[in-house]
């Protein structure tokens, strides 16, 4: 009884001075993580609104989004923050859209946790390129081992059509609640 009474002890201890450890080394690197994270939603907005010198952020049906302006204060897109889920986990992006919001100026994956040589190719350039200058009316659509044949339509990944049928899900569902449709 002895035994199993110092074993318990110890182990207690352990996991208390573990989590503490654990808790430290959180409240230490918070910041920095939410400091790279907005460096990487900055550099991304202008990424995905080309042309633009500012933005304001905004807020319209529930979504927050970001209003960018050229150096003379004419509005030139819009970058609007979009996640959902993908096959692994969820899938973090950041859709520029033009004034008329008829267009996709850009994407970028700000995060994902897909499968890494399938699903993870979403973060690939030759992916996202797909998506500049697409319409987004019709809803944007993938097809499968053949070249887009609509203005509204992307190549999905071979072996990741889940993903590739993921970002496109997300990207509809976040324009057509950001339109108010």
């Amino acid at each position: 009884m002895q035994n199993r009474a110092k074993m318990i002890i110890i182990l207690t201890l352990f996991a208390l001075v573990s989590g503490l450890v654990l808790s430290v080394v959180y409240l230490f690197s918070n910041p920095f993580i939410q400091k790279n994270m907005l460096a990487e939603q900055k550099k991304a907005i202008f990424a995905v609104v080309p042309n633009a010198n500012s933005y304001e952020e905004k807020e319209k049906n529930g979504l927050k989004y970001f209003e960018c302006k050229d150096s003379s204060g004419n509005v030139v897109g819009y970058a609007l923050p979009a996640k959902g889920n993908g096959y692994q986990g969820e899938i973090k992006l950041m859709i520029g859209l033009s004034p008329d919001l008829k267009t996709i100026t850009g994407l970028e994956v700000l995060e994902q946790v897909e499968t890494p040589g399938l699903g993870g190719r979403i973060s690939e350039e030759s992916f996202l390129n797909q998506f500049k200058g697409i319409k987004d009316e019709p809803q944007v659509e993938y097809v499968k081992n053949k070249k887009p044949e609509k203005p509204n339509q992307i190549k999905a990944i071979t072996g990741a059509t889940i993903s590739s049928r993921s970002v496109v899900a997300i990207i509809n569902k976040f324009i057509k609640q950001f339109k108010g449709e």
